[in-house]
């Protein structure tokens, strides 16, 4: 079997490192990563719990494929309840780490308790160890690799940790490993900060060769990279472009949220989008992006290294950033670029090197520096109160911004408490483009209707890779559905949030599912893992997946009034584009996504539901 079988419990508290074997009744319930790690949480922590407090638990985990040959195989996932939120957060990152705790011997580590001062957690095979981190403790994420790579003479040492974000509790920090992948979004970082806890840092040499049939895996694995490399999205356009591949894309079907979601197109949109980091500079004649970059295993290779204008305001007096380094993805670019209406490509990459160093996600930073523009621009906030100008559009205050917030200074630290609580505070609750405290990704939901409910009913608040209805809706994958109607939009969210839980829990990356189908993953992990594992048997573990992160969040107090989206979405039409006139239409597909879940009308699972899952 492809699980290690074995979990680190770390008690924070008195210091303590504990081996205990893995749960394989659970393992087979919920496969890994996402799944098993939130079945472990659930278990261990009261939903009521204060997500800050040393009674909350943090859980980095990795799924059964994580470090095998299966393509992709290098995610691994950060569980806790999230501090933006208030609901289960689980999320997931690339990069190499996740390879290296497998080949460890590790399926996953659980922190309990709260550290006395700061510290780190050292593993090499079967040694781990907590160890004093007070001269890790003020640093970047990247000086913070640096200095424990070189402090134990280790180079290829792989390095999850948090930055100034985490320490200083901005809601929605990072874990960020290998310099620029990151557990990004619900404030993970600012869990690991509240414990004390700066990294963690992982040798493994015993690799992963415990898998149930060699012969059959590598058959299985050899045949789902054919299906990838064949495939127009994950063969060709995601290496060239990556995900900014979208940017031209989405503003052209009118579903581009711009300056807060007051519009649904950006006319800069162009200068901000992959073909823009493709396009030479006329200041030095030298392209944005350098490079693609695969993380482990991935034959896709959709990062981005990129290299910012060393004669750009933003970096002129500062060296340390002109070399390459992680570039913008879609999600980073839409959020530092058109939510603030801002179309200064290497304004938005110095953000991101911001995000990137402190541990801080580019999503809920960018959307929440949207609604202090509008509040500025509207009047309720001065320039004397956040400290510098603010319009829509200021490449400057971005940048800015993005350092106070960081570095936890002035009116950074409002900001770090991300859009719903800011909002709040300054009696515009409204024009807090979230769900459940968490901010938008890059799609409006009046031009890709199915994005809206996808929003309402994720489990960790506002999210797109919880089920990306825009594979069908936009690009056809696996069939092509209108954006603009509902009709059939609850049963299309349903499966792609029940397929997307079973992709993360086995250990790879969501992007395969452009080209895969469960009837993919399948064979794989079941030459992994073992036969059980068919196409039915990994949908009724999403299902579970999904149903139980429900009850969760049900049992931590929320309901179905809060599957809803903001009212500028809802009764505000699109001014521009094809979605032009047009709402989204959520209380049409709420009730029935609610009835095609097993849920009863206040949005909890049935009696029958839990059972049918074994939840029950």
């Amino acid at each position: 079997m492809a699980w290690a079988g074995k979990l680190l419990r770390v008690n924070l508290t008195a210091g303590t490192c504990t081996a205990e074997p893995l749960n394989m009744t659970w393992a087979r319930q919920y496969l890994g990563s996402r799944g098993l790690g939130s079945k472990y949480l659930v278990e261990e922590v009261d939903p009521k719990v204060d997500p800050l407090s040393p009674d909350n638990k943090i859980i980095w985990a990795t799924g059964p494929l994580t470090g095998t040959l299966a393509s992709t195989g290098g995610r691994y996932t950060v569980i806790t309840k999230g501090p933006l939120t208030g609901a289960i957060a689980c999320s997931n990152s690339g990069g190499y780490w996740g390879a290296e705790l497998k080949a460890a011997g590790w399926d996953m580590i659980i922190f309990e308790g709260r550290a006395p001062s700061p510290v780190y957690l050292y593993i090499n095979d079967d040694v781990a160890e907590l160890r004093d981190a007070s001269h890790l403790w003020g640093k970047s994420v990247w000086q913070t690799e640096e200095i424990l790579k070189t402090s134990l003479q280790d180079p290829l040492l792989r390095i999850s940790s948090i930055g100034r974000a985490g320490e200083n509790q901005v809601l929605y920090a990072a874990v960020v490993n290998d310099l620029h992948r990151a557990a990004g979004r619900s404030g993970v970082g600012a869990v690991a900060g509240s414990k004390h806890l700066k990294a963690i840092a992982v040798r493994g040499t015993k690799g992963v060769g415990n898998v149930r049939d060699p012969k059959a895996f590598m058959a299985a694995t050899r045949a789902a990279k054919k299906v990838l490399a064949d495939n127009a999205v994950t063969g060709q356009g995601l290496p060239k472009y990556g995900t900014q591949v979208l940017m031209n894309v989405i503003n052209e079907i009118g579903a581009l949220p711009t300056r807060n979601h007051r519009d649904v197109q950006f006319e800069g949109a162009k200068d901000i989008s992959a073909e823009a980091m493709l396009t030479p500079r006329p200041t030095d004649g030298k392209t944005h992006l350098v490079t693609n970059q695969a993380c482990f295993g991935c034959t896709i290779a959709c990062g981005r290294i990129s290299r910012i204008d060393e004669t750009h305001f933003s970096v002129q007096n500062k060296p340390q950033y002109w070399g390459a380094s992680g570039g913008l993805e879609y999600e980073a670019a839409w959020a530092l670029g058109a939510a603030n209406g801002v179309n200064d490509l290497e304004a938005l990459q110095y953000a991101n090197l911001i995000c990137n160093e402190h541990g801080m996600d580019p999503i809920s930073f960018g959307a929440t520096v949207g609604a202090v523009m509008e509040l500025y621009e509207l009047g309720v906030l001065s320039k004397e109160q956040i400290g510098i100008e603010a319009p829509f559009g200021s490449a400057r205050a971005l940048c800015e911004l993005a350092e106070m917030t960081a570095n936890g200074v002035g009116f950074g630290k409002e900001i770090g408490l991300g859009s719903k609580r800011l909002c709040e505070n300054y009696g515009h609750p409204e024009l807090s483009m979230s769900v459940k405290g968490q901010e938008f990704p890059a799609y409006d939901s009046r031009g890709i209707q199915g994005m809206g409910l996808a929003y309402a009913t994720s489990n960790r608040g506002a999210c797109h890779l919880r089920g990306y209805t825009v594979a069908s809706e936009v690009l056809g994958i696996p069939v092509k559905t209108d954006p603009h109607v509902t009709e059939g939009k609850p049963e299309l969210v349903k499966a792609f949030q029940d397929a997307t839980a079973a992709f993360d829990s086995a250990g790879i990356c969501i992007f395969t599912s452009f080209a895969w189908t469960l009837a993919d993953v399948a064979p794989q992990v079941a030459a992994a893992c073992g036969e059980e594992f068919t196409v039915e048997e990994l949908q009724k573990i999403g299902e579970r997946i999904w149903n139980m992160e429900r009850a969760f969040n049900n049992a931590a107090g929320f309901t179905a009034k809060d599957d809803t989206l903001p009212p500028r979405l809802l009764t505000e039409p699109a001014k521009t584009g094809p979605a032009k006139g047009l709402v989204n239409k959520l209380p049409e597909m709420l009730p029935k996504y609610y009835e095609a879940r097993g849920w009863d009308s206040e949005g909890r699972p049935t009696a029958e539901t839990l059972a049918r899952l074994g939840l029950g």
